[in-house]
């Protein structure tokens, strides 16, 4: 259940704290006073969409927040496995736009905006002026069948599904493998060529990188040479190795003088020694520098010819050798075409016999939930003053299975005595629309697992005897979920067991909207200022309290 609603500094809310409660929550005002902007912040909190259009100008940042208390175990159980932590029994889902960037929180851990969509889809169903369209679609009305449909259709669905990838992968591949005799010969000659090179290339892994290594030794060995060179004269007889050696007679000579120079003596032969192996190693190792050109061109040829082979089959050794058994499987697999293809086919057939056991299962389970579903519907369609309407859901089988199996799904009415049932998206006028939908969302709300209904302007489209009945089709719906509800209607109104008033202030120079819980005398007030428009008069007020009476008396049956 939704409890609070916190929003700052979003279009004409400059901060708003809204209270909710259980049952029927009516927000209700002035058009143009605020009431789109109260829901486009909800939206906003929920990640259904962003900030722009809505924060206000010129403040430092905008702020929706949302408080929710857990319902049921389901619930809770939805949300943990989302790893949402939980305390209490509370979330709360945090959006905040700050110097152009957005934050989503959910109990004072960031969030991506993914996450507190799947945590919206757990906690509320917002229907939205627009949302009638979706009955315009048919693709939806299966949608709404298998959402009714619930668990039972669960299990197979997901079987159907693992049938139905395997099934897209065995099409595929198929399409694929019909080739005719000149193609499947001119493909086997290629994948020879290919094979050929790259096995005629006897790769080992890791040559590149030793070859790039001896080919910059190569193409550099006179300069290293030289250094070498240099270096074996500045360290060796004519050089350091020399004045060590005299350092060495010199410090000789005294050591008869002081026993505390035998330490320097003795450090002073290390070094000696040590430059003797240095100039020796030094010495080898520039015997042994090779500046052969031949072998230069060897290491730069094959170097060339391995990075050709990058550029045509991957950009390292274990690609190459990868792509080659790759085709060389596919070689394999034309030159025993014929064998292929059959276990292929056969392959291929057998899947489509069990997608096709699997979809007859989801097509019987819908048609059983799809009676039960129509009966309903038009239960609730009468009770929507539809009396002698006619509700029923046609089957057709596509030409094809798809994701969601091969049932297309359309909604039929017959609103008026002698009038032929024809789908909804064809017949029903916008009002119709409204009350349909509604219809559809009292039979789902049993199975919603949502605890917070929203219903933004429901009332479009109808009035008079009518919106009474929507009225109470809401009142019954409210009395196991919470409604938060927009309306203008004082049919609809009567029925709240909270009521909040949206109105329009200007303080200063600046425009704002305001929001406030009414009691039960401002509430009379207000379903007063909905019958009666500028002028409320006496009679007006008597009417509006008999509303308020009439809705109480109404909600106790």
């Amino acid at each position: 259940m939704l409890v609070n609603i916190h929003v700052k500094n979003m279009a004409l809310i400059k901060e708003a704290d809204i209270s909710l409660g259980k049952g029927l929550n009516i927000l209700s005002g002035e058009t143009g006073a605020g009431k789109s902007i109260l829901m486009g912040a909800v939206a906003v909190a929920l990640g259904l969409q962003g900030f722009k259009g809505f924060a206000r100008e010129g403040a430092d940042y905008a702020l929706s927040e949302l408080v929710f208390v857990l319902d049921d175990a389901e619930q809770r159980n939805a949300i943990d496995a989302l790893e949402i932590p939980v305390e209490e029994d509370e979330v709360i889902i945090t959006r905040r736009l700050s110097k152009g960037r957005t934050v989503s929180k959910i109990n004072g851990e960031t969030v991506p905006v993914s996450v507190v969509k799947k945590a919206a889809a757990v906690l509320i169903d917002i229907h939205g002026q627009h949302e009638n369209q979706v009955l315009l679609h048919k693709k939806k009305h299966l949608e709404i069948l298998d959402d009714f449909a619930g668990d039972t259709l669960v299990p197979v669905m997901e079987e159907y599904h693992r049938c139905y990838q395997e099934y897209g992968k065995l099409k595929k591949e198929l399409e694929n493998a019909r080739v005719d005799d000149t193609g499947r010969v001119k493909e086997m000659d290629f994948l020879s060529f290919e094979i050929n090179e790259i096995e005629d290339a006897a790769l080992c892994r890791g040559e590149d990188e030793k070859l790039e290594e001896e080919y910059k030794k190569l193409a550099n060995g006179r300069t290293i040479l030289d250094a070498v060179i240099q270096v074996h004269q500045l360290t060796g007889a004519d050089g350091a190795a020399e004045a060590t050696g005299r350092a060495l007679q010199s410090l000789s000579g005294v050591l008869s003088y002081d026993s505390s120079l035998n330490g320097l003596y003795e450090q002073l032969m290390d070094i000696d020694n040590l430059l003797n192996d240095f100039n020796r190693e030094v010495s080898s190792y520039a015997d042994e520098i090779d500046v052969d050109e031949e072998s230069l061109y060897r290491v730069e040829e094959r170097l060339d010819l391995l990075n050709r082979l990058k550029t045509k089959y991957g950009d390292t050794i274990e690609k190459i050798q990868s792509y080659c058994e790759e085709k060389k499987k596919r070689l394999d697999v034309l030159n025993h075409y014929e064998e292929y293809l059959a276990d292929l086919e056969n392959r291929y057939e057998l899947c489509k016999r069990q997608l096709k056991t699997q979809a007859g299962k989801l097509t019987r389970l819908r048609r059983e939930a799809a009676v039960c579903f129509a009966d309903m519907v038009k239960k609730a369609l009468v009770e929507l003053n539809f009396l002698e309407v006619k509700f029923e859901l046609a089957f057709n089988t596509l030409s094809d299975y798809t994701a969601n199996g091969e049932d297309e799904v359309c909604f039929m009415i017959s609103t008026n005595p002698g009038q032929p049932l024809r789908p909804v998206q064809d017949t029903a006028s916008g009002g119709e629309l409204s009350r349909i939908m509604l219809a559809i969302k009292s039979v789902m709300a049993d199975q919603e697992k949502v605890g917070t209904l929203i219903f933004d302007e429901i009332d479009s489209g109808i009035s008079g005897r009518t919106a009474q009945m929507v009225s109470e089709k809401l009142a019954v719906i409210a009395g196991k979920h919470q409604v938060i509800c927009i309306t203008h209607l004082a049919q609809i109104a009567a029925m709240a067991d909270v009521h909040f008033m949206i109105e329009k202030k200007v303080e200063g120079q600046e425009t704002q909207t305001a929001i406030r819980r009414l009691d039960e005398k401002e509430s009379v007030m207000e379903l007063a200022r909905i019958l009666g428009g500028a002028q409320i008069t006496q009679t007006v007020l008597d009417s509006a309290e008999e509303m308020k009476e009439l809705a109480a008396r109404t909600k106790k049956y």
